[in-house]
């Protein structure tokens, strides 16, 4: 029964970063045709048109959260937790790798299409290209990773559930507050999400299938 759910995981997260990078492929060749603007003006229309002084001011903070630096922090606090309470050792390396890879990846495929960042009304300035996100890329390596690394010291199904939404949120909110301060186009947004999961997930398939031997918790 191990080795069969072992085998189920594996063959999962493969699966999944291959979609990923699919999914990745489409969203480049869309706005390399152009196809994809009006769908990102339309989005942009809807998010900023729900501006207001107190919820700027929220997405300008969810946006910091996803600076380099809060990145940095989190993962160091979050690496510690995991060391010290739960006594994941090893395990750091992919938390470590995931985040890290990220960025690097992050400004690999910023160069590669070197996409203009939106000229529509900003609320905040940012340097470089725009696709994919890489706040949204931080975000999404971060948040799942520890919900990965969590889930099993979490027993009841509702434990679970609640950690996936948790995630999930923290995930979609920095990606929804690029959009909002103007910064970013959704499908810059959305890339960064596909892009990280066929990262991660292949990181995961890695794991799964040689790290086992790497694993210092029972």
């Amino acid at each position: 029964m191990f080795i069969k759910r072992w085998i189920t995981r594996f063959t999962l997260a493969l699966a999944a970063s291959f979609l990923c990078a699919a999914g990745f492929g489409v969203i480049a060749m869309l706005i390399g045709s152009g196809v994809i603007n009006g769908w990102d003006r339309a989005v942009i229309a809807a998010v900023q048109g729900t501006e207001s002084p107190g919820l700027t001011a929220v997405m300008k903070l969810l946006s910091l959260i996803g600076e380099k630096v809060p990145v940095a922090l989190i993962t160091a606090a979050a690496g510690l937790f995991l060391f010290t309470v739960l006594g994941h050792r090893k395990e750091l390396l992919l938390l470590a790798i995931s985040v890290g890879g990220a960025g690097a990846l992050n400004v690999l495929l910023k160069l590669l299409f070197q996409r203009a960042r939106p000229t529509i009304y900003r609320l905040a300035d940012a340097p470089g290209y725009s696709f994919p996100s890489g706040h949204s890329m931080a975000a999404f390596c971060l948040y799942a990773t520890i919900a990965y690394l969590l889930w099993r010291h979490i027993p009841h199904k509702a434990g679970r559930a609640l950690l996936i939404a948790v995630s999930t949120l923290f995930i979609a909110a920095i990606g929804y507050s690029r959009i909002y301060l103007g910064v970013h186009y959704p499908s810059d947004v959305v890339g960064g999400y596909l892009a990280s999961g066929c990262w991660l997930f292949g990181l995961i398939w890695a794991y799964s299938g040689f790290g086992k031997n790497l694993r210092s918790d029972p």
